[in-house]
């Protein structure tokens, strides 16, 4: 059974969500603030032995101590754990900004129960199905180790999210190939890819620039086709 962190001052809606998702087979433990997400998170980082560790994340902006941004920012450091933002409806530059900062999908509130316990098993099912998939990669500069989900290029560790790392994998299976968003939306983000929907191309873009480094145009943008991995 899934075990999931929920992160939102609404006690209300946290209560709802929380039956909701017990319901249908996901245990879900409730903080109000960001201080108490950080607490618990280094407490379940420090306890994964004994089965405490979380499955995933679920966040709101909007939160009183520490708001829901600065513990993205502060994440790295405490967990690898995958995140779902809870934004207001409209506040875009927000879901931009948690998406640069490492977020793996957003909603917006009010939310639907159904909408989000599907987002929940996508993004842990892509993160479980990554993690046992093994399937050999073309040689490259980029060394994928799927075991450890770890990144390096040209022998030089690089600080990837989930989202990230599956989304270099799917690009390295097809090297030199123009991978339509579509698909990559599909088979990375696990959802049908929306017209006004930019997550696709912010996880993109946040990527090519930890790989400018080593290269000018690690991932080219083919007008109205897709991404082309050319490093």
């Amino acid at each position: 059974m899934p075990h999931i962190l929920l992160g939102d001052d609404d006690e209300e809606l946290t209560q709802l969500l929380q039956e909701y998702l017990h319901n249908h087979g996901v245990t879900c433990d409730c903080v109000h603030d960001g201080e108490a997400v950080i607490q618990k998170l280094k407490t379940a980082s420090n306890n994964v032995l004994n089965g405490a560790a979380y499955d995933l994340l679920v966040l709101d902006i909007m939160m009183p101590k520490i708001d829901g941004l600065s513990v993205l920012r502060q994440l790295p450091n405490i967990s690898d754990i995958p995140v779902i933002m809870l934004t207001a409806k409209g506040e875009e530059i927000d879901r931009i900004i948690g998406l640069e900062l490492g977020a793996d999908d957003y909603i917006t509130k009010p939310c639907n129960p159904r909408e989000l316990l599907a987002r929940i098993n996508a993004v842990i099912k892509r993160t479980n199905a990554a993690a046992s998939e093994h399937t050999p990669l073309p040689e490259s500069r980029l060394h994928l180790d799927q075991n450890q989900r770890l990144c390096q290029i040209d022998g030089i560790e690089l600080q990837v999210t989930g989202t990230e790392f599956d989304l270099l994998v799917a690009l390295l299976k097809q090297k030199g190939e123009v991978v339509s968003k579509a698909w990559l939306s599909e088979h990375v983000l696990q959802r049908e890819l929306q017209p006004f929907d930019r997550s696709l191309d912010v996880h993109v873009s946040r990527l090519r620039k930890k790989l400018q480094p080593f290269h000018e145009e690690p991932i080219k943008a083919v007008r109205g086709k897709g991404y082309q991995l050319v490093l």
